[in-house]
């Protein structure tokens, strides 16, 4: 189970993008000694959540990050549920393939709402140059770019939305595919 400087540390890391030095841990925790933060830090380097690199520089290791996965939820009829934590999930490897052709997107507009993508969502895709028929993909077709679903019956390509209110996109010129789109994300 983390703890809750394992916790702090996470959330550092997650919005500066780096580990924090001894010195904003000691401001992190609340401390006034080094000494103290040197104690966690081998606990942290103990449990694997934290390693050093080559320089002697904290580095988060492949647990860092992972979130307690506690079973299922029916979404059927309501059903008795026993919380117990069966594994730990890192969302980055659970959502990403190829992080190095990953990036995220937001959706600005109402196309592929029957898809369940709305306005304000953000997108993860992964940059690819081809597709699958009905495979949501970021494509661009005669000089913009737009998020639908590829369609392609024998030699004909087009990009379909998912909402009535649109029509088919037809290329006059050409049709790239982009990235395919591999995770939705919606905040509540």
């Amino acid at each position: 189970m983390k703890n809750i400087y394992q916790t702090k540390i996470e959330n550092f890391y997650s919005k500066n993008k780096r580990m924090p030095s001894y010195s904003e841990m000691m401001e992190l925790f609340g401390f006034k000694s080094k000494n103290a933060i040197f104690k966690i830090v081998n606990k942290l380097i103990e449990a694997g959540v934290v390693a050093k690199d080559h320089l002697g520089r904290l580095v988060p290791t492949e647990s860092f990050g992972e979130i307690p996965m506690l079973g299922f939820v029916t979404a059927g009829l309501p059903a008795t549920v026993e919380e117990e934590m069966t594994d730990t999930v890192n969302l980055d490897d659970f959502l990403i393939g190829k992080k190095e052709y990953t990036y995220m997107l937001e959706v600005d507009g109402d196309s592929m709402i029957d898809a369940h993508i709305e306005r304000g969502d953000m997108v993860l895709v992964e940059k690819a140059n081809q597709a699958k028929d009905m495979q949501i993909v970021i494509a661009e077709i005669d000089g913009e770019f737009t998020m639908k679903y590829f369609r392609k019956v024998g030699n004909k390509s087009w990009l379909e939305p998912a909402n009535k209110n649109y029509k088919p996109i037809y290329p006059t010129q050409s049709l790239n595919v982009i990235a395919v789109l591999k995770a939705v994300v919606r905040k509540y």
